[in-house]
């Protein structure tokens, strides 16, 4: 299987399946001499692992990391950083009426198409847990960005129809859905109380803010920022839509008001406004960045839905098991992670965009 990989100078390889022993990633192209312990890569996984609510997966999942390779005396070595976490609860009995049956929302149709093959126990390779592996990175890649100012608030924005009327940010880590607005949170546990009665599952949108990114990412034509957080973002299984800056709603803007001046203030070139997100031409401009990326609902459910067989007979399916009614709040350090990935890649990409940013790199300015 190729296109495990992601990045050009910041590559990141994951690895593993859902029901196997255990996932990982490798994290090609971190410099050396960034301070790096397992306790900084846990606090990002901690956020994504099940168990953390009622509205998650009961499966009970420590998610503790293992350094293997890259790291010395505390610090980034340059070398590849292997990065390991094993499964510990796995019920792979819980898939055994869907070894020959296609599950509705699923990869298991199309999979099964291109390989002729797949691992029916969760999905293995197509499982959401595969992006352990992402949060793992992008814990990395969170840390080499902080070393340079750079700063990430990412939270739910809506989940089904609730959706955040106010914004406090201490407020994220306060509620079970991340949601910077206790009353949405609230509602927003009414809503989904009602889906898990119907058996049915809720999706809804996470929003990602970055502060501090220096203007000059990214490339004019296919290398475009926005193009590569699109990427990132859309190659999580569960997002289906992404959304930089006013996003779709500029299809209902005129260019007057769509458009973002410019201004000199304290010696410096801001906007006046930020309607393209931070990025404009495929470039960041300086201001912050605003990513949107909108979740499908779970689609294991334990309501009957109409299906075939790999033989081609028709059936009814049930599916049973530990899921998560809602994907959204362990996602958004999904979200975070491939941004943060993201960012890293066009960071040490830009590096030798400019003579003058080489010549003073080797001391010849």
């Amino acid at each position: 299987m190729s296109q495990s990989s992601f990045g050009n100078k910041f590559v990141v390889t994951t690895w593993g399946e859902s029901h196997g022993k255990a996932l990982g990633v490798v994290v090609d192209g971190c410099p050396a001499g960034l301070p790096l312990c397992e306790e900084d890569i846990q606090l990002f996984l901690d956020r994504r692992k099940p168990g953390q609510s009622r509205y998650t997966t009961t499966r009970k999942e420590g998610d503790l990391v293992e350094i293997l390779s890259g790291v010395f005396e505390g610090k980034t070595t340059g070398t590849p950083l292997s990065l390991m976490v094993r499964n510990m609860d796995q019920r792979s009995r819980d898939y055994g009426n869907i070894a020959y049956s296609y599950r509705p929302g699923h990869a298991d149709f199309t999979f099964d198409q291109k390989y002729g093959f797949r691992d029916y126990r969760g999905g293995g390779r197509s499982s959401g847990r595969e992006t352990t592996g992402r949060v793992a990175a992008g814990a990395v890649a969170a840390k080499i960005l902080g070393e340079l100012g750079i700063s990430f608030c990412t939270y739910t924005k809506s989940i089904g129809p609730v959706s955040i009327q106010d914004f406090h940010p201490g407020e994220i880590s306060c509620n079970a859905f991340y949601m910077p607005d206790s009353r949405a949170a609230e509602k927003a546990g009414e809503y989904l109380e009602q889906c898990m009665k119907d058996h049915d599952s809720a999706g809804g949108v996470i929003e990602c803010r970055i502060n501090g990114v220096p203007a000059g990412l990214g490339d004019p034509v296919f290398g475009k920022l926005d193009a590569l957080f699109a990427h990132a973002l859309m190659s999580v299984g569960a997002v289906k839509a992404v959304e930089i800056g006013d996003g779709i709603q500029v299809t209902a803007l005129n260019g007057s008001t769509d458009n973002d001046g410019f201004q000199a203030k304290d010696g410096r070139i801001t906007k006046t406004s930020n309607h393209a997100g931070g990025i404009m031409g495929g470039i960041s401009d300086g201001s912050e960045i605003i990513l949107r990326a909108h979740i499908k609902p779970t689609p294991s459910i334990s309501q009957p839905q109409q299906t075939v067989t790999k033989d081609g007979e028709n059936l009814s399916l049930e599916i049973h098991g530990r899921h998560d009614p809602v994907i959204v709040p362990r996602a958004v350090v999904v979200v975070e992670s491939m941004a943060a990935i993201t960012l890293t890649d066009a960071l040490f990409s830009n590096m030798s965009a400019r003579l003058d940013n080489v010549r003073k790199f080797y001391g010849r300015s």
